[in-house]
């Protein structure tokens, strides 16, 4: 069953203008909307949180909305550059999420997640996820995940949670106390149909057909189809211009895993050959199945580094064939490099001295594509314990920061201090006994304190800040890393509460 994620970007338009500021003209204090022209005419297509709390809306004639707002900031729309920058969204989505992306227009994109949202730990962290990186680049954005691409899209846009996710099958009891607004119909039908008394999709749908198919034509009841999932809606993927995609088309369907099997083994020879004509290899690589039924599934594969390795890319996708659902018949197979990098050719050499390098990528690959996390620990120059490590990627080269240190680190660092409670002299001394997770240990040996400073470069509240690290070994031979947030004597340099912060071999 498809699975669908509409994101929603109801204020892409004025964010878009607002991150393209760079010389401040726009005051982030005063409102903001977008206005568009025709003849004299002029209205708002577009405005920020501001001006809708101050009454204002989209349609609104220009001049009524200054008089409403003396200091209202103007600004021309510009359709074309807001198409130009969703299609760099989606672009950007293909490569993170789903091989099957579109633009959904003016505002949103969807996506055919099925199969893919193993990847990003399972759809509900997948729409979290999603909502956190627009936010985190000062979008806005709703995501919905359900069965249709109607129901994502009208439950995307209907109420305010940041993300809705719609078990598989029960579609029919999330939309049906929708407005009928949601239904994508025009604007003069919807109009009509609440003159007629129809407020939700509920009542629409329990309505015969006929009367409504006589009067205003078969839309409705495609539109209804489409939303409860009887009617497939296609997504026609959306494709970057530099794409390396190889095809096969088949004159009569295919479905028996044999056969799926042989011709991907064919189209994989053809992509690596059309890598290795432009030197490239591949990072994550696409099989789009097209159905006969106008449906269409994909498969996607992602290697730690740059590949064309025949073999090995056949193997990726041929683990993964019995995902695969024929239906009734497929008629095209499609592989597509979505991620790619340059990939010089390397002579192999033998020597009778120096051990041949065991290479791990493929290991990486296959939990990789099984849904696992994979990643290497950087260092970075940072004196705090919590800030002196990043996660990069399996086949990335550390850039900058190194590890300077002349006392020990434990093997294992809590993602965060746990508070403990400790019986000790303060200032300098030692513990004499702790209390963590309810278990009291006592302190047989000590040594410390190792004392480390806050970095009043990158945050001014830690001008003060003083940690006094122990590492300490209770009666069981355990070792643990506790320290004193402060120096002891001086409160401003911290609570003088403790804490354990990781663990020793």
């Amino acid at each position: 069953m498809p699975r669908v994620v509409s994101i929603y970007l109801p204020d892409l338009a004025i964010e878009r203008i607002r991150r393209a500021d760079g010389e401040g003209r726009l005051s982030a204090d005063l409102p903001l909307v977008m206005i568009a022209k025709s003849g004299s005419q002029r209205w708002i297509t577009a405005l920020d949180r501001k001006a809708r709390q101050a009454g204002l809306h989209v349609g609104m004639p220009a001049a009524q909305a200054q008089a409403i707002i003396g200091k209202l900031q103007f600004v021309d729309a510009d359709p074309v550059g807001d198409a130009a920058a969703l299609e760099r969204i989606a672009l950007w989505a293909l490569t993170q999420y789903s091989p099957v992306v579109a633009m959904d227009a003016p505002d949103g994109i969807v996506m055919d997640t099925e199969g893919a949202d193993h990847l990003q730990g399972g759809e509900e962290l997948m729409l979290s996820g999603i909502v956190n990186r627009f936010h985190g680049r000062g979008l806005t954005a709703r995501v919905a995940i359900a069965d249709s691409w109607g129901a994502a899209h009208a439950l995307a846009r209907v109420g305010k949670r940041d993300t809705v996710l719609v078990t598989p099958g029960e579609t029919v009891r999330f939309v049906e106390r929708l407005p009928i607004s949601s239904l994508r119909l025009s604007p003069d039908v919807v109009a009509s149909l609440r003159t007629l008394g129809f407020q939700t999709i509920g009542e629409l749908s329990s309505t015969p057909r006929a009367p409504l198919a006589l009067r205003f034509g078969p839309e409705i009841g495609r539109r209804l189809d489409q939303i409860y999932a009887r009617l497939p809606e296609p997504i026609e993927p959306i494709k970057p211009a530099e794409l390396i995609e190889v095809s096969r088309a088949f004159a009569e369907p295919i479905g028996a895993p044999e056969t799926i099997a042989k011709y991907v083994s064919r189209l994989v020879v053809q992509l690596c050959d059309a890598l290795q004509k432009k030197g490239l290899g591949v990072r994550r690589t696409d099989l789009i199945v097209h159905k006969v039924d106008n449906t269409m599934q994909a498969i996607r594969a992602g290697t730690a580094k740059p590949a064309r390795d025949v073999a090995w890319l056949t193997k990726l996708f041929k683990d993964r064939i019995e995902k695969i659902e024929p239906g009734f018949g497929i008629e095209r197979l499609s592989l597509a490099a979505i991620m790619s990098e340059p990939l010089a050719e390397a002579q192999k050499t033998s020597s009778l001295i120096e051990e041949e390098v065991v290479d791990i990528a493929p290991l990486i690959d296959i939990i990789g594509n099984r849904g696992q996390r994979v990643y290497r620990v950087a260092p970075v120059a940072s004196d705090v314990p919590e800030r002196s490590v990043r996660q990069i990627g399996v086949a990335t080269a550390p850039a900058g920061g190194s590890w300077t240190l002349h006392w020990p680190r434990p093997v294992r660092l809590l993602a965060r201090p746990d508070l403990i409670e400790v019986i000790a002299l303060l200032p300098d001394h030692p513990p004499v006994s702790i209390t963590w997770r309810g278990k009291r240990r006592r302190v047989r040996r000590a040594d410390g304190p190792e004392r480390i400073f806050g970095e009043w470069w990158t945050k001014s509240s830690e001008f003060d800040a003083v940690r006094d690290y122990f590492v300490i070994e209770d009666d069981g031979g355990e070792r643990f890393w506790i320290f004193r947030s402060g120096d002891g004597v001086d409160a401003a340099t911290g609570s003088h509460k403790w804490f354990m912060h990781g663990i020793f071999a």
